[in-house]
């Protein structure tokens, strides 16, 4: 080639990667590997196609280096003959070379040509897409969790694409807040949820109904948050309608809600005005679950709680007039509480309450005046002093039930040996019902499972531990038709049984694989 025209190659191979490098904002070594793969491929439709060319262009100066490499062998490959060189023919024009090394012969530049250079231009211009794809992939994947500013650049099918001036995002039909309208050029802020790695780039995806949207809202809005004074310990939403948002600090000195407000209300505004009107409720967080869910409920009255912390439900006590301000409108003030503190909240008025100690108290009274057969005033009397089952009868000491009012020794003896006498008469009545149905040793040793519990069983056919496997959790406790439905056993004790039981079926599988 022409001194004068490798001149202009090297000038332009400089300012393309130059253009390139500062348009796409990536590395200026990407575009020279781009262009050296182009060149290298234009030089192997000249040279062959099989041999092994490689080019190398100095970033510096533009010099291109075109050189064909063989390999060093002890014999010739007939597959890969062009590219293979006996040793001993390769000490010749290199004494030090080993095995495995390669000679590396310079070719001489040669004019690319027309089509050459649209080859090489393709290439080029693929190979800088992957680069900024793959920039752009990286770049927004660290920003998940971050709100991102751009502008709506289209709607297509009621999503949003946005425009975030290095990339385009998408906000799906479902992530937009009700009644929320946007046009093109809208500027727009948004949450960025997820990205993912595509074929024809980086899918970034936004949010505005996401929980943590509102999270970094305040984020921005209240300084304490920034700093890690405030700490945001759960968010609950219904978009566009009403929020809350639970906060908390360990400095005493600061009040995480009233600097959530703001003066007059200034900074908790500011993000409704962005969410269009979103109700936000902000609850001072509390280690105490029973103090959180009161906070949660308001600005309902709670008047009692109850916490069943291994199945995470929760019954509140209400002022009957409250019901509705404690539920709100369809159930959306407990069902936000119940979000917020991953409980599951019952909500039930002062008189239901009343209503329902009241059966409780004639049930317990009937079952002591039936099996213990006793006075009511003494059935009554028992119930009073919070025992709910003859089983703690039995086991409470005597010199406790003496301590009942109206109750001296002789009689909290006799009522204790009553309630010692039905237990053992139970648990013979249930050793006959399962020696009768023939319930399985194996069944029988069950841990967890006692004596009255295996009798209800076996009446209910289950007679072997995989019987009791190929129950389900609702066949086991529903509260209607449970086999164990009387038995105080919650979701996730009976859960735990069943797998355990089941844990027979992998070593009988395992045993069968052996054999």
């Amino acid at each position: 080639m022409a001194k004068d025209k490798i001149k202009i190659i090297r000038e332009e191979m400089l300012q393309v990667a130059e253009t390139v490098a500062r348009e796409k904002n990536i590395e200026k070594s990407v575009v020279f590997e781009a262009m050296e793969e182009a060149l290298q491929k234009v030089a192997k439709s000249k040279y062959g196609l099989g041999k092994d060319i490689r080019i190398n262009i100095d970033q510096d100066n533009g010099n291109i280096s075109l050189f064909s490499y063989r390999k060093v062998v002890e014999s010739i490959d007939d597959e890969e003959e062009e590219n293979q060189i006996l040793i001993k023919d390769a000490k010749k024009i290199e004494p030090s070379i080993e095995l495995d090394g390669h000679i590396k012969e310079r070719l001489p530049m040669f004019d690319f040509g027309r089509v050459a250079a649209q080859i090489a231009k393709g290439v080029i211009f693929q190979k800088v897409r992957e680069a900024d794809k793959s920039r752009q992939y990286n770049e927004y994947k660290d920003k998940v969790g971050e709100i991102a500013i751009g502008i709506v650049k289209r709607i297509e099918f009621g999503n949003i694409i946005v425009d975030l001036g290095k990339a385009e995002a998408i906000i799906k039909r479902e992530e937009i807040i009700p009644r929320e309208n946007f046009k093109n050029g809208d500027r727009i802020r948004s949450y960025i949820y997820e990205v993912k790695e595509d074929s024809k780039g980086p899918q970034i995806f936004l949010s505005r109904t996401h929980p943590q949207f509102l999270a970094k809202l305040f984020f921005h809005e209240v300084p304490e948050i920034y700093d890690g004074i405030i700490e945001i310990k759960n968010v609950a939403r219904d978009p566009g309608s009403r929020a809350k948002i639970a906060v908390s600090t360990k400095d005493a000195t600061i009040d995480p809600v009233g600097s959530c407000v703001g003066m007059r209300g200034s900074r908790v505004q500011a993000v409704v005005s962005e969410l269009q009107g979103e109700k936000i409720d902000i609850v001072p967080w509390s280690e105490n679950q029973a103090t959180f869910t009161v906070n949660a409920l308001a600005p309902a009255e709670v008047l009692k709680i109850l916490i069943n912390e291994e199945s995470s439900k929760v019954e509140v006590v209400i002022v009957d007039d409250q019901l509705s301000l404690a539920i709100g409108r369809r159930g959306q003030n407990v069902r936000l509480a119940s979000m917020l503190t991953n409980l599951d909240i019952e909500i039930i008025t002062e008189s239901e309450e009343a209503d329902r100690r009241q059966e409780e108290f004639k049930l317990r009274s009937s079952i002591f005046i039936n099996e213990l057969d006793v006075e009511d005033i003494i059935a009554q009397l028992l119930v009073t002093e919070g025992y709910s089952s003859i089983e703690e009868i039995a086991n409470q000491e005597v010199t406790e039930l003496e301590k009942i009012e109206g109750f001296d020794n002789t009689l909290a003896t006799e009522i204790n040996q009553r309630a010692t006498n039905y237990i053992k008469d139970q648990e013979l009545k249930n050793l006959k019902i399962i020696k009768e149905n023939d319930v399985e040793e194996e069944l029988k040793n069950f841990e967890g499972l006692n004596t009255k519990m295996l009798a209800q069983l076996a009446i209910n056919k289950v007679k072997s531990l995989n019987d009791f496997a190929d129950l389900s959790t609702y066949e086991l406790i529903d509260e209607n038709e449970g086999i164990l439905k009387d038995f105080d056993i919650d979701e996730t004790t009976a859960n735990k049984l069943i797998m355990k039981a089941r844990e027979n079926w992998l070593i009988t599988d395992n045993n069968v694989k052996d054999v």
